[in-house]
């Protein structure tokens, strides 16, 4: 039975779902939004109550959004705010630690070594290997660019 390439176009628009850009936008700017304001009201909270400078502040901000992030995820918790909020949780680096601890969790029962050990950098493996690689290959372009007197020292 062979299909035709016009019927086959008329199916694939039926089964596929409706995609309601503006609404994912906007839910994607609202989650990261609130995500990114949690995350300047626990950097004041700490510069006010604690002393501390914006530096540190920032580092123990950081600190704390990832630690939220894992707890949320092992509760089953930041999926959902994915699915809702789309690239709003998965840009900030909350979403970057639910890459790595969502995996970890679900192969948790194959074992410490085969399991967690194997799976944990299966999504965040790639993002970090080719995060590193860019930016080397950006700074040895930049000192290229530097020492042919293309860019200012």
């Amino acid at each position: 039975m062979e299909i035709n390439k016009q019927s086959y176009n008329e199916y694939v628009k039926q089964i596929t779902p409706a995609n309601p850009l503006w609404k994912n936008i906007l839910r994607a700017f609202l989650t990261g939004g609130i995500i990114c304001t949690i995350g300047q009201a626990v950097t004041g909270w700490l510069q006010s109550f604690y002393g501390m400078d914006q530096q540190t502040a920032a580092s123990w901000n950081l600190l704390a959004l990832i630690l939220g992030s894992v707890l949320l995820t092992g509760l089953n918790l930041y999926p959902k705010i994915v699915k809702w909020g789309g690239a709003g949780a998965l840009v900030p680096i909350t979403g970057f630690a639910n890459s790595v601890v969502a995996p970890a969790i679900e192969y948790q029962a194959e074992g410490q070594v085969y399991g967690v050990g194997v799976k944990i950098f299966t999504i965040a493996g790639p993002v970090i290997l080719f995060g590193i690689l860019s930016s080397w290959l950006l700074g040895a372009a930049y000192w290229f660019g530097q020492m042919m007197g293309w860019l200012p020292v």
